[in-house]
């Protein structure tokens, strides 16, 4: 474990190897698991003010979904996520012509209809982050689905620090990262 700062940040982030192979997953993420993407709270109030905005950016499904659940729901463990089409896929979610998943929260960021990217959970993943009281443990999380990710990661020497730079920057800010960056050169 790495300390920077208020966060415990596991070993993995520099020891494991990751870059999404959209190609090949198709965005399972997106669509796979027991639950829908985490929120947090300055989310919640983002996704309750700019519905209106990102809704041209979803599918009838979705669309349908959230306005029956809500923009958001409270999970099982009492935190905020997505809500979930049917118990699959995020309701934000919208699929290209070749069936591959995507963020449509992202595609109303990308048109200028908002300037929120999307859930920082998705653009951080594979990291998830877990706040408690006097810290935030920042952690690999492994999943089979990000196999091919894997692969590619390990092909191309790309440590998932390195792959998910924006989002620990945008997350933690740029002079955590570099803390995070010097330690992972020490050690490499």
């Amino acid at each position: 474990m790495i300390s920077i700062e208020n966060t415990l940040v596991s070993d993995d982030l520099i020891s494991k190897e990751f870059v999404c192979n959209i190609a090949k997953c198709k965005g399972a993420c997106c669509v796979a698991g027991e639950a829908g993407a985490p929120l947090e709270k300055e989310e919640v109030v983002f996704l309750q003010k700019n519905y209106p905005k990102i809704k041209p950016y979803l599918n009838d499904k979705g669309t349908q979904a959230i306005e029956e659940q809500g923009v958001f729901v409270k999970g099982l463990d009492g935190d905020f996520e997505t809500p979930l089409v049917k118990g699959k896929e995020c309701a934000y979610t919208v699929f290209s012509e070749n069936g591959t998943a995507s963020c449509g929260i992202e595609k109303a960021h990308q048109q200028g209809a908002i300037d929120f990217q999307k859930p920082i959970s998705c653009h951080l993943y594979p990291v998830r982050v877990q706040h408690y009281d006097k810290m935030t443990a920042v952690n690999y999380h492994a999943w089979s689905i990000c196999s091919d990710a894997c692969d590619l990661g390990a092909t191309l020497k790309i440590p998932v620090y390195q792959f998910v730079k924006k989002a620990l920057i945008r997350k933690f800010g740029t002079a955590w990262y570099q803390a995070l960056e010097t330690f992972a050169k020490k050690t490499s």
